[in-house]
């Protein structure tokens, strides 16, 4: 079955668009705006898996995208739920994994090689962002609490992926100098 049968509609050229359940909201609203910003975030992923070998690192972008898209599903159908406690649970678990394999940070550390790392820290700065913009739509109306969670867990998973991907690539992770 076809799920997308038509891409031009002409329905969104007055501002606003459709959502799941078929009302119309604006286009600069709080939903759409957190929609919008789950969809760059997941885009960045896109990029971050095209230079991921075939790897656990791979695996774990991809399985974070389709949940993504669990998430956007939510957003689009309001009053809905996709996003379990068991998928943050997950997530608490691939951190803990992965920072495991990690020398004690003892300064912050600034984005940067190898270009995998860099776009790992990309993906965090716009997880972040997704994650406010869930938040201000979370004031005005009902969103899934796993979701808010999930969004801030994903953030941490993408700050150690962007360690651990330094680490394999042996670069030397750049950090903060109060000095200069």
């Amino acid at each position: 079955m076809a799920r997308l049968t038509r891409i031009v509609t002409r329905s969104g050229d007055g501002g606003q668009t459709g959502l799941a359940n078929g009302s119309r909201v604006d286009k600069d609203s709080l939903r759409i705006q957190a929609l919008g910003d789950l969809d760059e975030l997941n885009a960045a992923l896109g990029l971050l898996a095209t230079e991921l070998g075939s790897d656990v690192s791979l695996q774990l972008v991809t399985n974070v995208q389709q949940r993504l898209f669990d998430l956007g599903g939510e957003l689009a159908l309001p009053d809905s739920s996709s996003i379990s406690e068991d998928q943050v649970l997950l997530l608490e678990q691939q951190i803990s994994d992965l920072n495991d394999e990690l020398p004690h940070l003892q300064e912050f550390v600034l984005p940067g090689a190898p270009r995998t790392a860099a776009q790992a820290h990309m993906a965090r700065a716009i997880c972040r962002r997704t994650e406010r913009s869930l938040w201000r739509l979370s004031r005005k109306e009902p969103v899934n609490c796993n979701s808010l969670k999930y969004l801030n867990r994903l953030s941490d998973l993408l700050f150690v992926l962007a360690r651990v991907l330094a680490k394999q690539s042996s670069a030397t992770e750049t950090t903060w100098n109060r000095e200069t």
